[in-house]
């Protein structure tokens, strides 16, 4: 039998994605401090989310609004980045983005902190945009998530495939 084993990916679900932004752009039409701010949000492609609005106050209120979407969805805010917005003609604009994958640098550091504090037989190998930990004992991977949630490697981490 093979030895217990987990994934650590960096994924979002973009179907809640969707859901909160149908839900955002819902809010600012209807909302009373948004009328006559010509505010919107919506999809940039395939990872990219553009907010527009007449004021930079009235941009910053709508991403705010589409970031406590994602909140009450259950998705963690280091999977989405953001800038300031910027003027653009006659309306500031300004493009998010969704964080899918662990970077190799990420992955690096994360394989690192596993083997500096990880209990002894636990190993963590990088399979493309993710990490498969794996080890002797469950209680031993168990450790090692609860360690990983302790950890802030800035960005959002998810345990699949616990076997």
């Amino acid at each position: 039998m093979a030895d217990p084993s987990f994934d650590v990916v960096s994924k979002v679900d973009r179907q809640e994605v969707d859901n909160a932004l149908n839900q955002a752009a819902k809010e600012l039409s209807t909302r009373f401090d948004f009328r006559g701010t010509g505010s919107e949000v919506s999809w940039a492609g395939e990872e990219a989310i553009t907010f527009q609005s007449g004021t930079e106050e009235r941009c910053r209120a709508a991403i705010d609004v589409f970031q406590e979407k994602l909140v009450k969805r259950g998705i963690s805010m280091k999977a989405f980045e953001i800038g300031d917005p910027v003027l653009s003609g006659k309306v500031f604009k300004v493009t998010g983005t969704l964080v899918q994958g662990i970077s190799s640098e990420k992955a690096k550091e994360i394989a690192k902190k596993v083997r500096d504090e990880a209990p002894k037989g636990v190993q963590a190998q990088i399979q493309g945009d993710q990490l498969r930990i794996s080890g002797k004992k469950k209680d031993h991977l168990q450790d090692v998530i609860a360690l990983l949630k302790s950890s802030d490697f800035g960005i959002a981490l998810q345990f699949t495939n616990y076997r």
